[in-house]
């Protein structure tokens, strides 16, 4: 079987930063699931379809065959952002669905992706318990935390990916990708003349500053992080970059420093621009784009997974 017939879901979906690479190798998605309207919205402009939405209200015997699954599943309750609850969090509950629908349809192989803090939740235990369950379907299955800025984004973001097959000898051929040399540096990714809303007012820059003076006086190392064309990468950008774009500024010259621009969140991510063209004309705000690329996976890194998966399915 060549790759063009073999399928695909995408749960999860946020935007399809798993989907891109999977159909830029010739698989077809047959079924994807987003509960957030606005990643629905930017998903349909980009892809030309809608995903289907709350994954707990669909029956997973309605779901068509396939022999991939992809599921970037909720990583509030595992992110030092979140309360770390874990499996008990109802969304961390969510990867037992993914299980159902792993046990009902036994695809050939997944990939699963979560935030890094998953590594060490609850002294390892959740982890542990993730691949035990998985396990438990007859599945080889083997994890490894990547960072985006080792497939060639200027971004640091560590993810866990766990990949599984349903035969022994697939994962024991399995690799994952080894990191290849940043060549594209913050500089690249950068917009030549931004619109000047994108530029950070009086209040917010002065609020910034005081800011990290005081939790530099009380020891904690939280504040904004400001970088330039000579900057090699940045800090990861987050769910809540929206709100002050403390984590990731750019210095300009004689002015307060700016955000970056959707586009560039895009690119840090190693989206195309035209899905924020795409998103845009379909009136997603500035606030929903952010809110979607600070969830989304860095496009390279599947990239890379998706090319050493095909490669033993086929």
């Amino acid at each position: 079987m060549s790759n063009n017939k073999y399928k695909f879901i995408d749960l999860f979906a946020g935007i399809g930063g798993m989907r891109i690479p999977f159909e830029e190798a010739g698989l077809e998605c047959v079924f994807s699931s987003e509960i957030d309207k606005y990643a629905r919205k930017t998903y349909e402009a980009y892809f030309g379809d809608i995903p289907s939405g709350d994954i707990t209200l669909i029956n997973p015997k309605t779901i068509p065959k396939f022999d991939i699954l992809l599921a970037g599943f909720p990583c509030q309750p595992f992110s030092h952002a979140g309360l770390k609850k874990g499996l008990n969090d109802h969304r961390g509950g969510m990867f037992f669905k993914i299980k159902d629908i792993l046990e009902i349809h036994k695809p050939k192989a997944f990939l699963l992706e979560n935030v890094r803090g998953l590594t060490i939740h609850d002294n390892k235990k959740t982890l542990e318990r993730i691949i035990k369950e998985l396990e438990s379907l007859n599945y080889h299955v083997t994890s490894s935390v990547l960072a985006a800025k080792d497939f060639n984004l200027p971004q640091r973001r560590e993810r866990i990916y766990i990949v599984g097959f349903k035969t022994k000898k697939a994962k024991e051929n399995f690799e994952f990708p080894k990191s290849v040399k940043l060549t594209k540096k913050l500089k690249s990714i950068l917009e030549k003349n931004p619109d000047k809303k994108y530029t950070i007012s009086d209040r917010l820059w002065i609020g910034h500053q005081e800011r990290k003076e005081r939790n530099k006086k009380r020891g904690v190392g939280f504040g904004y992080s400001i970088f330039d064309e000579s900057s090699l990468y940045v800090n990861t950008i987050s769910a809540r970059y929206y709100k002050d774009g403390s984590e990731i500024l750019i210095k300009q010259d004689n002015k307060n420093p700016r955000k970056i621009t959707p586009i560039e969140a895009a690119r840090l991510q190693g989206f195309p621009d035209q899905i924020v063209k795409k998103a845009q004309k379909h009136n997603v705000s500035d606030v929903q784009l952010y809110k979607q690329f600070g969830n989304a996976v860095p496009v390279n890194v599947v990239r890379a997974i998706a090319k050493n998966i095909i490669e033993l399915i086929n």
